[in-house]
């Protein structure tokens, strides 16, 4: 003999809800794996280093090419003309071409202007050439 219990359809009715309990199980599982892992990343190791008397190297003051916004050229805070930034650069970095020049431009100088000056820079000799720019703040 059987009964019915329901007392109504016989079909199933869909259930529209997501099951979270195994992602949070994984979570968990995650987490742990994490909290064990993370100290065991880190290189803790007690060290005596000795004591040195080396002196300190001296750097050399950055050299600085700047193209203005009205397309003229200054080394370091001097102005300077086209025609002698080969020697002028020869004399600022004492005939060491491999000392880097830094170049900076103004943002409304076009870029077919800065590329020139590189080609400049490249006919003198000078083939170590940092753009610089001014890093933008990070706004949260």
């Amino acid at each position: 003999m059987s009964v019915r219990l329901d007392h109504g359809e016989d079909t199933l009715n869909e259930v529209h809800e997501i099951n979270v309990t195994p992602f949070i199980d994984v979570m968990l599982v995650l987490l742990i794996i994490f909290m064990v892992a993370a100290p065991l990343a880190t290189v803790d190791i007690q060290v005596n280093l000795p004591k040195l008397d080396a002196t300190q190297q001296q750097r050399d003051k950055p050299i600085y090419l700047t193209v203005k916004a009205d397309h003229t050229l200054a080394l370091g805070n001097d102005p300077i003309s086209r025609d002698a930034l080969g020697g002028a650069l020869d004399t600022a970095t004492n005939g060491d071409k491999d000392k880097p020049i830094y170049l900076r431009g103004d943002k409304s100088v076009p870029y077919g202007d800065m590329v020139e000056v590189m080609d400049l820079l490249r006919k003198a000799g000078h083939l170590k050439i940092g753009l610089v720019g001014l890093e933008k703040a990070s706004t949260p």
